[in-house]
């Protein structure tokens, strides 16, 4: 049972290091369960689709999507590929 429980959780941390994106920074200001608005402006990412976060952080870094957090994000994600941002979304979305 030991053997699993660690493959499982080596499993769910290499999910997250295939992804490259550093959640870690993300939850900073995210919250830890995706349920805060960022500096108090942004949209709560808890419950959005993994295909709107795609959309967004894609945006984001193309500079053609968001409101008052739209420079900031900008710099967060520009050093992630598309391909990062898609998994990211989709270990995080529904």
């Amino acid at each position: 049972m030991k053997k699993i429980t660690t493959a499982l959780i080596a499993l769910g941390a290499t999910s997250a290091l295939m992804a490259g994106v550093n959640a870690a920074a993300c939850k900073g200001c995210h919250g830890q369960a995706w349920e805060k608005k960022a500096l108090g402006k942004s949209k709560v990412v808890a419950g959005m689709s993994h295909a709107d976060i795609t959309t967004a952080l894609k945006g984001y870094k193309a500079g053609t999507y968001g409101g008052p957090m739209k420079g900031l994000m900008k710099g967060q994600v520009a050093k992630y590929s598309d391909a990062d941002l898609e998994a990211f979304a989709q270990t995080i979305g529904k």
